[in-house]
């Protein structure tokens, strides 16, 4: 967490700031598109989402170590850990984990529903003991506590200009898109954890099950009925897109930089999953540096011209760069 994020955010006990500090570190180390697009947020806002980002790292890490040494009941003492520091924290605002100092001062800070936390603890316990999901229903009980309430806990720290009831449903669904999206990315990695969340309807529609999937995963073979099974689940991704792309205009202003760009961002992988023949069993599809940087660099500009017009309320700027007053609604 650099110093300006902090002072800009008021966060000034010098344990919180080392907190912070850790939940940044977490994020730049683990989730690259979510960091880079949260250089684009206000700078007093970005420590609270690498709050949000860091604890849910921090528990997902417990829940997908790949060390062969730890038990799965040794994960589950460490999230059932987790889950009982962190309701000290959400009730006293302190914690033995620095990522739990720092998201239960975010949540006190933002009044950040608690149930949204105990939701998503609940969907990686999970994981300790559900290897597959047979429906999409069932897949989405999942999501809901491991993907949209990270999406519903970001909105009162991003604000709106509409009530927030109103942005709640897109900012879940973004949350799912992002999560739908790595399944798919992630595909073979998961397998070799002895999960597949891409849901058991859909994989049977096109005569695909969990041993043909282990088969090409081994042999590096590929299969025309999992291909069209991957290109319906990616179908699937990009329709929760598109219920989630409303959402972005109803969120402050100088935010929507940030989102937008992480929206584009996390939606390129699936145009690198197609690009790639979906070849996510056998190798992990990302965005290219260049698109990465395209983004990035017109969120610059989206940050630029955002913070223009909050200085300069009324006016507007023409081609020619020429600022005039506006009587008008600028759309």
């Amino acid at each position: 967490m650099t110093r300006r994020e902090l002072d800009a955010a008021g966060i000034v006990d010098p344990v919180l700031r080392t907190a912070y500090t850790r939940c940044r570190q977490l994020n730049a180390r683990h989730g690259k598109t979510y960091f880079l697009a949260s250089r684009l947020l206000p700078l007093e806002r970005r420590a609270a989402v690498h709050a949000l980002y860091g604890f849910a790292r921090w528990a997902d890490d417990i829940v997908d170590d790949l060390d062969a040494h730890r038990t799965a009941k040794e994960r589950d003492r460490l999230l059932h850990r987790l889950e009982h520091d962190l309701a000290d924290g959400l009730g006293t605002g302190v914690g033995d984990e620095p990522v739990v100092r720092a998201v239960a001062d975010t949540a006190s800070r933002y009044d950040i529903d608690h149930a949204l936390f105990v939701d998503f603890l609940s969907s990686m316990r999970a994981d300790l003991t559900v290897t597959d999901y047979p429906t999409y229903a069932d897949l989405q009980g999942y999501v809901h506590g491991s993907a949209a309430v990270i999406g519903l806990q970001m909105l009162p720290v991003l604000g709106t200009v509409t009530p927030r009831q109103e942005a709640a449903p897109h900012a879940a669904a973004l949350g799912v898109a992002f999560q739908l999206t790595n399944f798919l990315r992630d595909v073979g990695e998961d397998l070799d954890r002895g999960r597949i969340y891409l849901p058991g309807d859909l994989l049977a529609a096109h005569g695909v099950d969990r041993p043909l999937l282990e088969w090409s995963r081994r042999t590096g073979r590929r299969d025309a009925r999992v291909r069209a099974a991957l290109i319906a689940a990616e179908a699937l991704t990009r329709n929760v897109y598109r219920t989630a792309e409303p959402g972005i205009a109803m969120l402050d202003p100088r935010v929507r930089p940030c989102i937008r760009a992480a929206f584009t961002l996390y939606r390129g992988i699936l145009d690198a999953i197609a690009e790639q023949d979906y070849t996510v069993l056998h190798r992990r599809a990302v965005v290219s540096r260049r698109r990465r940087a395209a983004t990035a660099a017109a969120g610059v500009l989206h940050v630029a011209g955002a913070r223009w017009r909050a200085r300069n309320p009324g006016r507007v700027v023409l081609a020619g760069g020429q600022a005039v007053e506006w009587k008008g609604t600028v759309r």
